[in-house]
């Protein structure tokens, strides 16, 4: 009693130095108070268990989904300053190397010699693609490609250069430059030495090519159909799968989580809702996004399971080599599947589903 009426009379005396809360504490914390905290208790500890708490405890339903894509095919398109500029290094390169020393690297009266000698009677140039050059005489200067003309095109390039495949050299002979005969001397490539014109046949034969494919176009059937379900379309771009669920709306596949790892999980998700007719692989066992969905609280209310507040989906990036997915026989609940761009995918799915998944698509 003493030492609370000594800490009281103190505190009183400073009322005019200190605030009223401190002196409050003051007052009410003194020493013998603390020592009677401080005895020790000579009952026996005991174990108290935990108590169960009598509210249910709310929390999110956890989901794992997969980006399952297949890659690009083929190489995109170049961009028109791209291709201007490879022109443009094609063309230079070309006149940098004139005159060509074609002996340096073609020994002479070879099977080689004689293709060469050939082909340029028909070319007029040693390039196939870019376009007749004439480094010599009045108009050498005026060689620049100009706007719009059809040498900046990329499939006149690649015309050019079937064409030239497929000719051997013998159709059109002597076009541009006139017939020669043999042992003519002839100015080719600015080397003034004397060239026997090659001859059309060999031992009474005619050369002949071989046959060869011409390149499969671009632009596939399954992109003149529009077929969304083909993996044989939009060979430049990356395609995903997305499905349509019983409500219909489109996502990615996914599914309720179990006792399993998320990598495990995406593993079954494939399985169960494209088939097994996919050669597919799981990059990593890390998610690489994720999609949280609130149940608002009018819904809610109503739920069979209040305590559920919505779920979190955690993506998984999958790819797939080979195969098809196959809805027939799913265990998800699947209605209908389809192989979209990123483009595509933005106008199929919800403005919130594609604010959550935009980051994890690539941009080609």
């Amino acid at each position: 009693m003493s030492g609370q009426q000594t800490s009281r009379r103190l505190a009183v005396r400073a009322s005019q130095y200190i605030c009223r809360p401190c002196r409050d504490t003051i007052s009410r914390n003194t020493y013998s108070t603390a020592a009677t905290a401080l005895q020790p208790d000579d009952q026996p500890l005991q174990h108290i268990y935990p108590v169960a708490s009598a509210t249910p405890r709310t929390s999110y339903v956890v989901n794992t989904g997969v980006v399952l894509s297949r890659p690009p095919q083929i190489t995109r398109d170049l961009h028109p300053f791209e291709s201007a500029y490879f022109l443009y290094q094609r063309r230079l390169n070309e006149r940098l190397a004139l005159p060509f020393t074609r002996y340096f690297y073609i020994k002479k009266n070879t099977p080689a010699d004689i293709e060469w000698k050939r082909k340029l009677r028909q070319r007029l140039t040693p390039a196939r693609d870019i376009g007749r050059y004439k480094g010599y005489g009045d108009e050498a200067w005026n060689d620049e490609a100009l706007i719009g003309a059809s040498e900046s095109q990329v499939q006149w390039q690649v015309e050019r250069l079937l064409d030239d495949a497929e000719k051997t050299g013998k159709e059109g002979e002597g076009e541009g430059q006139g017939e020669k005969k043999d042992g003519e001397e002839k100015e080719e490539g600015g080397e003034g030495e004397k060239k026997a014109v090659a001859p059309t046949t060999i031992g009474g034969k005619i050369i002949e090519h071989e046959a060869f494919e011409r390149p499969m176009s671009r632009v596939t059937e399954a992109d003149l159909k529009g077929d969304l379900k083909s993996l044989n379309r939009q060979l430049q771009r990356t395609l995903y799968l997305v499905v349509k669920d019983k409500s219909g709306q489109w996502m990615f596949p996914q599914d309720k989580m179990t006792k399993e790892s998320l990598h495990v999980a995406a593993e079954r998700i494939i399985v169960q809702s494209g088939g097994i007719n996919m050669n597919t692989w799981v990059v990593g066992k890390v998610p690489i996004g994720h999609h949280q969905v609130d149940i608002p609280e009018e819904s809610l209310k109503a739920s069979p399971n209040p305590n559920e507040l919505g779920y979190k989906t955690f993506f998984m990036k999958a790819r797939i080599m080979a195969g098809q997915a196959d809805l027939k026989e799913n265990k998800l609940g699947l209605e209908d599947f389809k192989w979209l761009t990123r483009e595509e995918i933005e106008k199929a799915v919800t403005f919130d589903y594609w604010r959550s998944v935009r980051n994890m698509l690539g941009d080609r």
